[in-house]
C-alpha cells in the first residue's frame, strides 16, 4: 500500500478528524480497545508505557471497537469517561471504528496491510491488538492481544533511539 500513514486522520469523539500528521515523528503504539474485554486491564500498562515514554516523543492511540463480542457497547462520552476514571488515560481515545470488513476504517486497513498477522493473514483476530509505529511512520510491529504493553518496552526504547 503506498498509503503513508500521515496522510490518513483519525475520526475523534466528536466527528471531526484528527490528521495523522500530528504524530509524524513519534513512536506510535495503535490499538483497537474495548472497555468490556478480558483484555481491558491493559489500559493500566498502556498509560504506564504512556507516562514513562511519552516525554522522550512516544504517543498511544486507542481506538475503540465494537467488532469483537460487542465489547465495547458504549457512545464516545461513556467511552472517554470509562478510560479517565477507571484507568486515569491521558493518551488519545479516538472515536470507535471498525477494523475489520468493508467499513474499516482507512488507518487499519492500512496497518493490516502493512503487518499481517499469523500466517499472513491482515484481519484482527481481537481486541486489544497492537501496532507499533516508527518515527517514520512505516510500522515496525504488529503484537497479538495476550501481548501484555510492558512487553513492548525494549522495542519501544530502540524506537525512540532511531532518528526521524
Amino acid at each position: 500500500m503506498s498509503e503513508d500513514l500521515f496522510t490518513l486522520s483519525a475520526p475523534r469523539p466528536d466527528g471531526g478528524a484528527a490528521p495523522l500528521a500530528e504524530y509524524r515523528g513519534r513512536v506510535l503504539l495503535i490499538v483497537n480497545t474495548a472497555s468490556q474485554c478480558g483484555f481491558t486491564p491493559q489500559y493500566q500498562g498502556l498509560e504506564a508505557l504512556q507516562r514513562r515514554f511519552g516525554p522522550r516523543g512516544f504517543t498511544v492511540l486507542a481506538f475503540p471497537c465494537n467488532q469483537f463480542g460487542r465489547q465495547e457497547p458504549g457512545n464516545a462520552a461513556e467511552i472517554a469517561t470509562f478510560c479517565t476514571t477507571k484507568y486515569d488515560v491521558t493518551f488519545p481515545v479516538f472515536a470507535k471504528v471498525a477494523v475489520n470488513g468493508a467499513a474499516a476504517d482507512p488507518l487499519f486497513r492500512h496497518l493490516k496491510h502493512a503487518a499481517p498477522g499469523a500466517l499472513g493473514t491482515e484481519a484482527i483476530k481481537w481486541n486489544f491488538t497492537k501496532f507499533l509505529v516508527g518515527r517514520d511512520g512505516r510500522v515496525a510491529g504488529r503484537y497479538a492481544p495476550a501481548t501484555a504493553p510492558e512487553k513492548l518496552s525494549a522495542e519501544i526504547e530502540r524506537l525512540l533511539a532511531e532518528p526521524g
